[in-house]
């Protein structure tokens, strides 16, 4: 299949065009002060394409019709260098990562940052979670990659940013549902709206309430979720202001991996382990933000947002009642109480100069997560999977203080662009339980991230783009906790890992669309790594050198009713120097070296009043190795390729619209390893991907 793949994608990309990056949209405001953008503009198909940035747009209808709009993974298949798996397991979160970066994550969103209407969904320390992106509500993704993605900070190998609808005259009610299998289902309903009228328009509003839940492909793998996303905004005089609101509480089971043998017998097994101990999680989480911008005058424009909020998270882990004896456990119950707020302070000046278009910013953005963190052993006497003793009790805190400039000058033909970031984050920890011994301490991480780009335009349907920059990834608040050799205290050995990354690319358009090719390479030292477990503690060191190196392809091409896109991703990551346990030349884990996307769409005619649209997916995913060591026979999950189909229509009647899916992913029932767990300590690694799935919606819209 890998071969075919790099066969057939040519005949998509040679007379055709991007839609990811691309799909072409009016022009637009670039999110208000609530955006994070330092690559200003980019809400825009035209700045896109007069940038040196590589910033890929998936519009929100996409990420809805025809999709059960419950992960993030749904939509963006088509986004080359971007790999984002939906792991089936709703108590670790979707696996991201961008051109490699984030791959080691076991749990959760690391390396790569991720924004909701420009608040942060990732800590200060690196650590996010996708799962309050309001899909229903979004008016766009974008997907930020390559070296422009270091300006919103440290860990930031690329960017996600998601920004909702804004409401409007006329207003919109959405109610939907749809149903999948294993006892899957989703009911969310959207108002958007302004109040005021035509001539004097007040606020803006949008409000995206929704509920999921599922039984589970396994046993020990039930979840619901609940969400509630609301913005208000409203325009004055050379200014708009913006609120934002968001509420997600959630309840999963944990049926973690399996391991090699496991696998291979059943792909719908749980290890016994899960179920003994009824592996669990439970999350809440309240944010609110604000944001003020205000024109000054001759292209001034000062920006202004802030935002707090509060996340409690209590999960109950298999660790047996034996290991958490020993002096230095925690436990095998994580009880964390997080209170966390942030800013962005910026200047921004827009204007003509030297015949061209000059935009310079410069800011401040502060961010501060302060983490109660309890163990728990989980056993009370023989009764395992029940909250008992406490061995851990401390304060976690990352503090970042970051001051950034950034400047474009941009012709017709030509785009100077740059920015420069200050890094400036601190861990502190202070601990309350000190019969394990004294965990507390602090750690400084700290660097300059420059980045230069440069667009020229060949041809009015052509143009070459090229950028370099530096990239800081700092560990995160686990990833430090614990020393490598044993000790008590904050592990100061551990090293952010520096990186230099560039890219080269070409890129054209015309009617039909946009198409992208980019050859990238990204040099990193001190790679954070696994350093094994001590008496139930996850441990990290830095291993060396890394080369990432890679290419990425991607076009849309259509033709009267038909449309087809590709995408196709080709990423050589390996270590370079080494260490005592991984040696030189192993790839990194959790990185497929091929990953293919390709769909065609059909959109015949019909009926006056009716639309629809047939499709037909494939998708590829190169063989992973899953620890650092690539053992193949217990550590490598296969290449696979997953067809699907899909079927989806929409009838309009005065005020009412109508729209209704159907699809079956996995078309062949292939059995294959959905995602991997990083170096599982227990080597169960893998977590099976779904068989033969049918899924089905309904939606019901009216304008008032």
């Amino acid at each position: 299949m890998q071969a075919r793949s790099l066969v057939l994608f040519p005949l998509a990309v040679l007379p055709a065009w991007l839609h990811a990056q691309t799909t072409p949209q009016p022009p637009e405001a670039d999110g208000g002060a609530l955006a994070p953008v330092v690559i200003t503009g980019s809400g825009s198909a035209d700045q896109r394409w007069r940038g040196a940035a590589t910033v890929d747009v998936v519009d929100g209808r996409e990420l809805r019709d025809g999709q059960l709009q419950i992960n993030l993974s749904e939509g963006l298949a088509r986004v080359p260098g971007l790999v984002i798996r939906n792991r089936e397991n709703y108590a670790q979160d979707l696996q991201v990562s961008i051109r490699g970066y984030g791959a080691r994550s076991t749990f959760g969103v690391r390396g790569v940052r991720l924004f909701v209407d420009g608040i942060p969904a990732s800590a200060p320390d690196g650590s996010g979670q996708a799962a309050n992106f309001p899909l229903g509500s979004a008016d766009r993704i974008e997907v930020v990659r390559g070296p422009f993605a270091s300006l919103y900070g440290a860990s930031s190998g690329g960017a996600i940013l998601l920004y909702t609808e804004d409401g409007g005259k006329p207003g919109e009610l959405r109610a939907g549902m749809a149903a999948g299998a294993n006892g899957l289902w989703r009911f969310s309903t959207q108002v958007t709206g302004q109040t005021g009228t035509t001539e004097t328009p007040g606020w803006s509003y949008t409000l995206d309430v929704g509920k999921f839940a599922t039984d589970g492909a396994r046993p020990q793998s039930s979840a619901d979720r609940s969400t509630a996303n609301a913005k208000l905004s409203r325009a004055h005089e050379g200014g708009r202001t913006t609120i934002v609101f968001n509420r997600q509480s959630a309840f999963a089971l944990d049926p973690q991996g399996l391991s090699r043998s496991q696998f291979d017998a059943s792909s719908e097994f749980t290890a016994p382990q899960p179920i003994q101990f009824n592996t669990r999680k439970s999350v809440s989480q309240t944010q609110a933000g604000l944001a003020w911008d205000q024109a000054l005058g001759n292209g001034h424009k000062i920006e202004l947002m802030g935002y707090a909020g509060q996340r409690r998270v209590i999960q109950f882990q298999s660790i047996p009642p034996g290991a958490q004896g020993a002096a230095g456990s925690s436990g095998g119950v994580i009880d964390l109480d997080r209170d966390y707020w942030g800013f962005n302070a910026r200047w921004r000046l827009q204007q003509e100069w030297q015949g061209g278009q000059l935009d310079l910013s410069a800011g401040l953005a502060g961010d501060r997560q302060t983490d109660l963190r309890r163990g728990y052993e989980n056993f009370v006497g023989a009764t395992v999977g029940v909250q008992g003793a406490l061995r851990r009790e401390e304060t976690n805190r990352a503090t970042t203080v970051d001051p950034y400039v950034r400047a474009s000058w941009q012709k017709e033909d030509w785009t100077f662009e740059g920015g420069l970031r200050r890094v400036n984050a601190r861990y502190a920890s202070s601990d309350a339980f000190l019969s394990n011994g004294d965990q507390s301490g602090g750690v400084d991480f700290e660097g300059y991230l420059p980045v230069v780009g440069v667009r020229w335009q060949l041809l009015p349907q052509l143009q070459a783009f090229a950028s370099v920059g530096r990239g800081l990834e700092t560990p995160t608040l686990n990833e430090a906790a614990y020393r490598s050799d044993g000790g008590a205290g904050l592990n100061t050995a551990l090293n952010a890992s520096r990186s230099t990354s560039a890219e080269i690319g070409l890129r054209g358009r015309n009617a039909a669309g946009l198409w992208n090719a980019t050859l990238f390479d990204i040099r990193t030292r001190d790679e954070i790594v696994s350093a094994g477990t001590i008496d139930g503690r996850a441990t990290f060191s830095n291993g060396g050198s890394t080369k990432r190196q890679g290419l990425e392809l991607s076009a849309e091409y259509g033709m009267g009713s038909v449309t087809l896109s590709s995408a196709y991703t080709y990423l050589r990551a390996r270590y370079g120097s080494g260490t005592a346990s991984i040696p030189a030349g192993n790839r990194l884990p959790g990185l497929p070296e091929h990953q293919f996307f390709s769909q065609l769409a059909w959109a015949p005619t019909f009926a006056s009043g009716i639309g629809g649209v047939f499709t037909l997916e494939a998708r590829h995913t190169g063989s992973v190795f899953a620890n650092d060591a690539n053992t193949t026979s217990t550590a490598r999950a296969e290449a696979y390729t997953l067809l699907g189909i899909g079927a989806r229509f929409e009838q309009t009647t005065g005020v009412w619209t109508w729209r209704e899916f159907v699809r079956i992913d996995n078309l062949t029932d292939k059995k294959h390893v959905g995602s991997v767990i990083v170096n599982d300590g227990n080597s169960r690694f893998f977590e099976p991907g779904l068989g033969r799935s049918l899924s089905a919606g309904i939606e019901v819209s009216r304008r008032f």
